[in-house]
């Protein structure tokens, strides 16, 4: 039986392989967090764009249209229940890197902007 999500809200195996996961998120368990090289890591980077923007989709937990800081310390979790929270300083680098408007959030065109640089 295909597994039934709320309000029909996709989760992130449906997009990438949950090997790929674990092994991106025990390479970063005790290493800096880079987002790029994660991104890569998992499959990201040979996504379509529009696979991109659904994987942040999962990772907008509010439905916001932005990842806000707050919900980026805890981005590790959107891909699995294992992963770690991001340090402050993690979390800063990783909005400077894709906060291209300055607005301190990061939006979808940026974080597909982000994977695919």
């Amino acid at each position: 039986y295909p597994s039934v999500h709320s309000a029909g809200r996709m989760v992130m195996t449906d997009l990438l392989k949950p090997e790929e996961i674990k092994k991106a998120l025990d390479a970063f368990a005790a290493e800096t967090f880079d987002p790029k090289k994660f991104f890569e890591m998992v499959g990201m980077k040979a996504m379509s764009a529009e696979n991109v923007k659904k994987v942040f989709q999962v990772l907008d937990v509010d439905g916001s249209g932005f990842i806000e800081e707050e919900e980026l310390m805890f981005v590790l979790k959107g891909f699995s229940k294992d992963g770690r929270d991001l340090t402050d300083a993690e979390t800063k680098a990783f909005l400077k890197a894709a906060d291209k408007d300055g607005d301190g959030k990061i939006g979808i065109d940026e974080f597909e902007a982000l994977v695919h640089e």
